[in-house]
């Protein structure tokens, strides 16, 4: 889902940002609230729409295959959306990495169900833009936690702790090892960008000039 953010009030050296994190930390609302800043495109992740994804919650092991395929799916018709339009034209910033998806695969999928889901990766991969700059919002898994019971979302109600803490481990490791684009890494534990101005200023800071390789943001 694309929408635009509000008038330019900023400008940022690089025209496709790309925020992540696990569940909870934090990356439609960064997302937002850097897209009206500057006045860019919003990317958003289609999530509620999975019909696949109430019930996986509920069994993983059932439901993971068409979960996933529904993601991969619907995030590479939403890439091609970008790939058609100008992307030179106007900013654009995006809730979703797609080669994140293959983290939910290797967390979720058994092996046979892997090769399946690589073959088919492999392809909408060719076809995908990169992403100027990637931000990683780091938190604990009990803020994480405490985040997404705050938010009350319904399919949520019942999240596993053990699974957001696997998952919280398998977005670590990916980023550690990630070399594609710059990389800027945020610890967001006590830092609340959203309802504190000062604090979203001191991150949008670190965004105003570029940069190779990875960064680290630890504010105080």
């Amino acid at each position: 889902m694309a929408e635009h953010g509000g008038a330019a009030a900023a400008t940022l050296p690089w025209r496709y940002i790309v925020v992540e994190g696990v569940i909870g930390a934090g990356k439609t609302s960064l997302t937002k609230r850097l897209a009206g800043h500057i006045g860019a495109l919003v990317n958003l992740e289609v999530v509620e729409e999975n019909p696949f994804l109430v019930k996986f919650y509920q069994d993983r092991s059932a439901l993971a295959f068409q979960t996933q395929l529904f993601f991969l799916l619907s995030r590479y018709r939403q890439q091609q959306g970008l790939l058609q339009g100008d992307l030179f034209a106007q900013t654009v910033v995006s809730d979703y990495l797609f080669a994140k998806d293959r983290i939910f695969a290797n967390l979720n999928l058994r092996d046979d169900e892997l090769v399946l889901y690589d073959q088919l990766a492999t392809i909408l991969e060719q076809r995908i833009l990169q992403p100027d700059l990637v931000i990683f919002l780091q938190a604990s898994t009990d803020v994480l936690m405490e985040r997404i019971a705050r938010r009350g979302r319904s399919f949520e109600r019942d999240m596993n702790r053990d699974y957001i803490d696997a998952l919280n481990g398998a977005y670590s490791y990916y980023f550690h090892h990630y070399r594609q684009t710059p990389l800027l890494v945020v610890n967001t534990n006590d830092f609340d960008y959203v309802n504190v101005p000062r604090n979203f200023e001191r991150l949008f800071d670190q965004l105003r000039e570029t940069f190779q390789g990875t960064r680290f943001f630890a504010p105080a």
